[in-house]
């Protein structure tokens, strides 16, 4: 009996660098962010409690509905299309051709790039002055759309970039696809079945799973989206406000405006949004994710 104290008070000895961890670097900030979210607080001294003040304020702002209609925008572009880039060429890696590891680590390679440095590059690609893109249009005759400079072109030059990092949902999606049984495959030739069939009655099935994470990720990261539209807009958001996303509002209160309790305020409600997404996504999962066994 007294040795198993004994091994309990050491396991707990040998984890409490961890809970320390977590208690100091985690929680503590944690809660103390949704604290100052009811204070007016500068990023030095809280000044007064206002209650719910800051949410009220954020409401009434037309910025702050600006930033979100610009983000939900780009999360509504951005997570389908790599969503059905990243299937697609998953498929199509995972074919037996030629080349196929040389394939894989060209696809995967942009996504070892830091992302700023991605931002950077595509935003000389894409200069509507001396950029490469622009170049190849002109040389073909085709028009040159001023891509961070129109309203219409901003956003979707922002989700454009984004695709570049798809190698990284290509190597889920491949992990899943080779995890599907050859022998559901082989059953399907035999009673006829074409390509196309495979894919909608076998390979979307038994990838759901995937395809749920990889959906549940691809919308918390598109929600957060940062780099991109700070990079491409010089910080600015411009042109009018088109590419002002939620972070960027957030980060200018925080750290320009030194309106830190707007900026708690805001990382809550976004929080609050991405839970309920989630919460949303995984409910109605049970209609349409399928796992091996069941």
């Amino acid at each position: 009996m007294m040795n198993a104290i004994r091994r309990q008070k050491y396991g707990w000895l040998f984890i409490l660098p961890w809970l320390l961890g977590i208690l100091i670097f985690y929680f503590y900030p944690l809660m103390s962010s949704f604290y100052y979210s009811f204070t007016e607080f500068n990023g030095f001294h809280v000044s007064r409690f206002v209650g719910f003040d800051n949410y009220a304020e954020l409401i009434r702002d037309e910025l702050f509905w600006i930033s979100v209609k610009n983000t939900f925008v780009y999360a509504a572009l951005a997570v389908p299309i790599g969503l059905v880039l990243g299937i697609f060429l998953s498929v199509m890696l995972n074919m037996k051709i030629k080349a196929q590891g040389i394939y894989r680590v060209i696809f995967f390679i942009p996504t070892l790039f830091p992302i700023v440095a991605t931002g950077v590059l595509w935003q000389w690609l894409l200069n509507s002055q001396f950029g490469l893109v622009n170049y190849v249009l002109y040389e073909l005759h085709l028009p040159q759309p001023s891509w961070f400079g129109d309203e219409l072109w901003s956003k979707p030059s922002i989700v454009f970039i984004a695709q570049w990092c798809v190698g990284s949902d290509i190597l889920v999606f491949l992990a899943g696809l080779q995890d599907i049984p050859n022998d559901y495959y082989e059953a399907a030739t035999i009673d006829g079945s074409g390509p196309f069939r495979k894919f909608r009655y076998i390979t979307l099935p038994l990838m759901s799973p995937v395809i749920l994470y990889s959906v549940i990720m691809a919308m918390i990261g598109a929600l957060q989206q940062f780099v991109l539209p700070f990079i491409v807009s010089n910080g600015t958001g411009g042109p009018a406000n088109s590419t002002l996303f939620y972070n960027m509002l957030l980060y200018k209160n925080a750290f320009a405006l030194f309106k830190m309790g707007q900026a708690n305020a805001m990382a809550w409600m976004m929080f609050a949004a991405v839970m309920a997404l989630t919460i949303f996504l995984n409910w109605t999962s049970k209609r349409w994710v399928h796992y091996m066994g069941e």
